[in-house]
C-alpha cells in the first residue's frame, strides 16, 4: 500500500502547516487579551496543539450524531456504519471517521459534541473542547425557500446554516457569560464552515428540476448564506475559519447512477466523471472563493479556502498510487439493506461508502493532503489545498 495512505496525520511534514496556525492564532490571543498563551490540547503537549476548541458546521460529510439523535432508528446509525473505527454505528455517514474527526485527532481534541446530544445533558462542560453543529442533509439556504420552490421536504431538515449558527451563539452563552471571555474562546478556537451548500443543489437534483433554470442560479444565494455566517462568527471573535469547498460530485457514483443512460460518451471526462458536473462544483468553488477573499478582516483573522475537489479527483484519477483499487473507483461498498451481499469485504479499498459519502481511507486522505505539504507565503497565501485570504 503506497505511502500516502499509510502515513500518519501526525507526520513531520505537517508541522510548517499547524505552526504557521499556531502563529496567527498565538497572534490573535495575544490582541484579544489573551496573553498570547495557547492551551495544550487533550492530547499532549507538543507545542502544536495551540486551539483549545474547534466548531463545525455543515451536512452529512461533517455530521458526528445530530442526525442519529433526531432520527435514532434511521439505517445510517446501524451497523455497518462506524463498524471499521468504531465497531458500531456512532452516527457518521461513514463506515468511520471523517474529515472533522481527523482534524480533531491533529490537533489533538477529542472528537466533538454532537450539539443536540450535548444539549440534552444541558452542561457546558460537554461542549468545553468545542461542538459539532452539522447535520445530514442541512442546506445552507433555509427550508422555507425549498418549499417555496415547490420542492417535496422529506429529506431537508429544519437546520439550516442560519440554525446552526443560532446553536453556536447558545453553546457560546453557555461557556461564558462576560464579552472579554468570550471573545479568548473565539481567539483560541478553530471553526470549519461546511462543507454546507451541497444539499442546495442535491435535493433539487434529486427531484429532476431544471438545472440551468433552477439549481445553477442557486449558487449566489448559497455563498451569500456562507457569507454572512463567516461574518457573523468574526463579528464574535473568530480568528481562524476554514471553509471547504464542493466535491467534484460527477465522480459521485449516485451521481453517475442518476444519470446513466440519459448522458453521451462525449458528457464524461477520460476518468469516467460527468464532466458538466464536475464543472458545477467548481462555479460553486470560485464562487466561494472569490466571496473569502472580498471577506473584510484584520490580519489576526485567517481564513482558508479547504479543497476538498481537488483532493477528491487525486483519489479518483490515481487510486492505486494511494491504496485504493482502480476498478472500484465509483463503486460503493455498502449498497444498503440488510443482506451481507451488499458490502464490500474491505472498505479500506474504496472511495465510496455508500453512494453519496466517502469511505472513512477516503476521508483520511483529504484530511491529510490538507494538512500536508510546502507552502507559499504570500497573499493569498497558497498551501496545498489551504488558500489562505
Amino acid at each position: 500500500m503506497a505511502s500516502s495512505r499509510s502515513s500518519s496525520l501526525s507526520s513531520p511534514t505537517m508541522i510548517p502547516v499547524l505552526f504557521l496556525l499556531c502563529a496567527h492564532s498565538a497572534s490573535a490571543a495575544a490582541n484579544s487579551g489573551g496573553g498570547g498563551h495557547l492551551a495544550t490540547g487533550a492530547g499532549g503537549d507538543d507545542g502544536f496543539s495551540c486551539f483549545t476548541r474547534m466548531f463545525s458546521f455543515g451536512d452529512s460529510i461533517t455530521d458526528t450524531g445530530n442526525s442519529a439523535t433526531i432520527s435514532p432508528n434511521a439505517s445510517f446509525n446501524r451497523l455497518p456504519y462506524g463498524e471499521t473505527f468504531f465497531g458500531r454505528p456512532t452516527g457518521r455517514y461513514s463506515d468511520g471517521r471523517l474529515i472533522v474527526d481527523f482534524l480533531a485527532e491533529r490537533l489533538e481534541l477529542p472528537f466533538l459534541t454532537p450539539f443536540l446530544r450535548g444539549r440534552e445533558t444541558a452542561a457546558a462542560e460537554d461542549f468545553r473542547h468545542g461542538a459539532n453543529f452539522a447535520v445530514g442533509g442541512a442546506t445552507a439556504l433555509r427550508r422555507e425557500f425549498f418549499e417555496e420552490m415547490g420542492l417535496d421536504l422529506t429529506n431537508i431538515p429544519p437546520y439550516s446554516l442560519d440554525v446552526q449558527v443560532e446553536w453556536f451563539k447558545n453553546v457560546l452563552h453557555s461557556l461564558a457569560s462576560a464579552d472579554k471571555e468570550r471573545k479568548k474562546i473565539m481567539s483560541k478556537s478553530m471553526f470549519i464552515m461546511g462543507e454546507i451548500g451541497g444539499n442546495d443543489y442535491n435535493q433539487p437534483f434529486f427531484q429532476n428540476r431544471s438545472f440551468i433554470n433552477e439549481i445553477k442560479p442557486l449558487v449566489p444565494k448559497v455563498i451569500s448564506k456562507i457569507e454572512n455566517a463567516i461574518k457573523v462568527l468574526i463579528d464574535l471573535g473568530a480568528k481562524t475559519i476554514i471553509v471547504p469547498g464542493n466535491f467534484p460530485i460527477g465522480c459521485v457514483p449516485g451521481y453517475l447512477g442518476m444519470f446513466r443512460n440519459k448522458l453521451s460518451p462525449k458528457d464524461y471526462d477520460v476518468f469516467g466523471c460527468i464532466k458538466w458536473l464536475n464543472d458545477f462544483s467548481e462555479y460553486h468553488n470560485h464562487a466561494l472563493k472569490r466571496m473569502m477573499h472580498r471577506i473584510p478582516h484584520d490580519p489576526t483573522i485567517t481564513i482558508l479556502y479547504g479543497d476538498y475537489y481537488n483532493t477528491a479527483l487525486e483519489i479518483t484519477r490515481h487510486p492505486a498510487i494511494h491504496g485504493f483499487k482502480r476498478e472500484i473507483v465509483f463503486v460503493a461498498c455498502y449498497k444498503g439493506g440488510n443482506s451481507s451481499m451488499n458490502l464490500c469485504p474491505d472498505p479500506s479499498t474504496h472511495i465510496s461508502w455508500d453512494g453519496l459519502h466517502l469511505a472513512e481511507a477516503a476521508y483520511k486522505f483529504v484530511a491529510h493532503h490538507m494538512l500536508h505539504g510546502p507552502y507559499l507565503l504570500n497573499r493569498p497565501y497558497l498551501l496545498n489545498d489551504f488558500m489562505y485570504f
